[in-house]
């Protein structure tokens, strides 16, 4: 296969995959050309490796910085700013793991505390969903914290044993 082709067939399936993990498809593409390019590239080379516009391109980076994922780099004498992803695989797990976690798991928690807390269950059915919900807020939470901790650590022991089993 062609450098370009696989380079485009790459950028356009992390674009694709990015929507599973919660970013949009244009962030995602942004993400994989940053991660794929030997140095930091400017807001005008995303644009016109991507066909986008610069408001597409300058509001995807800075959600991507937000996320922890993709950072400013300065070049002497450049008065451009200049963009660079995580490069450490086990690290940009890690932060998106956070991320989605901060996004999407805690105000579902928030959620399932709140509905689970019923002051009236008179009925079997309002004790019933009281009973489900606050069983579902534990194993959310659980499974949360166990994510928390994994993640907080610097050295990912998951990762390397999960890599280990695979061999």
């Amino acid at each position: 296969m062609e450098f370009s082709v696989a380079k485009n067939k790459f950028i356009q399936t992390w674009g694709a995959l990015g929507s599973q993990w919660g970013i949009n498809k244009t962030m995602a593409q942004i993400h994989a050309l940053l991660m794929v390019s030997p140095e930091a590239l400017s807001m005008e080379d995303v644009m016109a490796e991507l066909h986008i516009s610069r408001g597409n391109a300058s509001m995807n980076l800075r959600n991507l910085i937000d996320w922890g994922i993709v950072f400013k780099e300065y070049k002497p004498g450049e008065r451009r700013e200049y963009f660079i992803a995580e490069s450490n695989i086990d690290e940009l797990a890690r932060k998106i793991a956070k991320e989605r976690s901060k996004r999407e798991i805690k105000p579902t928690l928030r959620v399932l505390q709140e509905v689970s807390s019923l002051h009236n269950t008179t009925t079997t059915e309002a004790q019933h969903f009281k009973t489900k919900t606050a069983e579902l807020y534990e194993f959310v939470s659980r499974a949360d914290t166990m994510l928390e901790k994994i993640t907080d650590y610097k050295e990912n022991w998951i990762t390397k044993t999960i890599m280990k089993l695979m061999k």
